[in-house]
């Protein structure tokens, strides 16, 4: 009898599986910017309120709304700096474009998710806060929420809003990777499209306040995030195709 060998395969790595471990990895690496950035918010803007208090003697708004702006424009350059600081470093690792856009795509959607669940936390430790002191806490810019206690209409207003920006930063730093600067800069109107589609569904921030102040009505939540959340799909699968045809060579 002769007896036959088995070789043991190694267990294949699914899209699935190897965007996790991509998810990770990158989480890690932008672990100190990130923390850095929510503390940096958190405590300069706890100074911001004492100061007004103490020059004032009371507040008439809400501090942390001045801060809704910020989230936004932070976000985007997290989007910005996937493909140059990854890309090349995955790919010459053998990961898949697929796999990297995957986990690119569930980076962004946690990354806003976690930003959006401490502004929501903060509007509400500051509602706590002026009831106790009876402050008036009026919000300076337009937002789905007329109150700081309706934790559900923040959390869909900046979660839509902050990956909106987070997709219009990848689209943009794509188009800068791929084809350099001038080409990359003549394309930032198609990577705002993201952008400029949530502003007008959501009227929400100074962009909103400007919308509202020129007769532009906001459509019906039934209707503006199934729309934001398509645009912000159709933006993450345009930077998937985009990132298909760059080869190793291109990479400098």
């Amino acid at each position: 009898m002769t007896a036959t060998a088995t070789v043991a395969r190694p267990p294949r790595t699914t899209t699935t599986t190897a965007a996790r471990r991509i998810v990770r990895f990158i989480a890690y690496a932008l672990r100190a910017m990130l923390a850095g950035y929510w503390l940096l918010m958190v405590l300069g803007f706890a100074l911001v309120g004492v100061g007004m208090h103490l020059v004032n003697g009371t507040i008439h708004e809400s501090v942390w709304d001045y801060a809704s702006q910020s989230p936004k424009y932070f976000s985007s350059a997290i989007g910005m700096v996937l493909m140059p600081s990854f890309f090349a470093l995955m790919v010459a690792h053998g990961v898949t474009r697929r796999s990297f856009a995957l986990a690119g795509s569930i980076l962004l959607v946690l990354t806003a998710t976690a930003t959006t669940v401490l502004w929501v936390v903060v509007y509400q430790l500051e509602h706590v806060i002026f009831a106790w002191r009876d402050w008036p806490q009026e919000l300076m810019n337009a937002h789905l929420f007329t109150k700081t206690s309706q934790a559900g209409l923040i959390f869909l207003e900046f979660f839509l809003l902050i990956l909106t920006h987070q997709v219009a930063g990848w689209l943009i730093g794509t188009g800068f990777f791929r084809w350099g600067f001038w080409t990359g800069l003549a394309l930032i109107p198609l990577g705002l499209v993201p952008v400029v589609a949530a502003e007008l569904l959501l009227v929400a921030g100074w962009a909103g306040r400007v919308l509202l102040d020129a007769g532009w009505d906001r459509p019906s939540l039934l209707v503006s995030v199934p729309a934001v959340l398509l645009v912000s799909a159709a933006g993450l699968y345009l930077n998937y195709r985009l990132m298909r045809p760059i080869g190793l060579k291109q990479i400098k």
